[in-house]
Parts: structure tokens; sequence; C-alpha cells
């Protein structure tokens, strides 16, 4: 694996290092041994999968709450997504900076993102799929958010937003939002 630092500490985008030949190729795409070599954690507890019908789909941005704050590791396995970070470390210096890529099923790389980030991308094509790992449980209760178009980060999202939740409508601006990351 090929990991390189995206400029918000504690992040990195996760490139494979394919070993190809006439088949195919071959590519590790997790180590807990290498993940914790680059001070990562490499502890996983829960995996999920989110499917996007169409193009457009904005989902987030969403993070958990302390005690049960938690990193991530995500990657698109179909189509095409813009994955958005924005760290809420309130002592990081890097606090309300964002940071945005492209993962594809085609470039096959995948975002790690440390605990005290909020999280969310929007869909480049339909039919999209997205599989998370995560360092720990869900919490319902601790589950928060800002709505992806808050001006306090005019985040860049490339496409016109087709779909987005209610719930994810609903989050207070991040202002008035009671921030303890």
């Amino acid at each position: 694996m090929i990991f390189s630092e995206t400029g918000l500490p504690g992040s990195w985008i996760i490139d494979i290092d394919p070993i190809e030949d006439d088949r195919g190729f071959f590519a590790r795409s997790f180590c807990q041994e290498e993940f914790a070599a680059h001070g990562l954690d490499a502890n996983l507890a829960q995996c999920n999968i989110s499917y996007n019908h169409t193009r457009g789909t904005l989902r987030g941005m969403h993070y958990q709450k302390p005690p049960h704050e938690e990193a991530k590791l995500v990657r698109c396995t179909v189509g095409a997504i813009f994955d958005v970070i924005v760290d809420l470390r309130a002592d990081s210096a890097t606090f309300t900076r964002h940071f945005s890529v492209e993962l594809s099923a085609r470039n096959r790389r995948a975002l790690f993102i440390p605990k005290g980030f909020a999280h969310g991308f929007q869909t480049l094509e339909d039919g999209t799929e997205v599989f998370y790992q995560m360092s720990t449980l869900y919490v319902p209760h601790s589950a928060a958010g800002f709505r992806y178009d808050d001006p306090a980060f005019a985040l860049p999202w490339p496409e016109p937003v087709t779909q987005v939740s209610e719930k994810d409508l609903g989050y207070a601006p991040f202002d008035s939002a009671p921030f303890v990351l």
C-alpha cells in the first residue's frame, strides 16, 4: 500500500500497490501492521456499505461525539464519489479546515479519516457503492453532524445536489452546534 498524507494531520490517502500478471492484479487494501506503522488506528469494529441510486446524492456531514468518536477507512467500490472531511478537533492547527478527494472504483483509492473529523460525500455516478470500515461501533445517541452547505465551511461540492436526507438537512449550523471534539 502507498500512504500519502493529506495536509490534515492524521488523515491519509491510501493507494493500492498492485502485483499484476496476465490474470489481472492482486493488491492488499488493509494491513493492521502497516496502518499501525503509520500511526493510524488499525482496529476494525464495524463495516458498512452505502448504495446510492442517483448521481448528485449527498450524505453528510457526519461524526460521532465523544466518547464514541470513530476513525474510518472509506473506499468507493462501484462508481465514484467526491469525499470530504473536516477537522473538528478543537486543539488541532487545522481545526475547521477541509480536504476533498475523488474516490472511485477506477482509482481504487481509500481515505483514512481519524477520530475527530466530520465526513461526507457526493456521488459522481448513478449506482455508486461506498464501503466503510470503522474503528468503533455506531452509537445512535452520539451521532451528530452539520449541513453540507454550511457557510462556515463553504465545501466545494462539484455537482448539483439531487438527493439529501431530511436528517442531514435538519442539522444546526456549525456556529450554533455543540462541538466538543
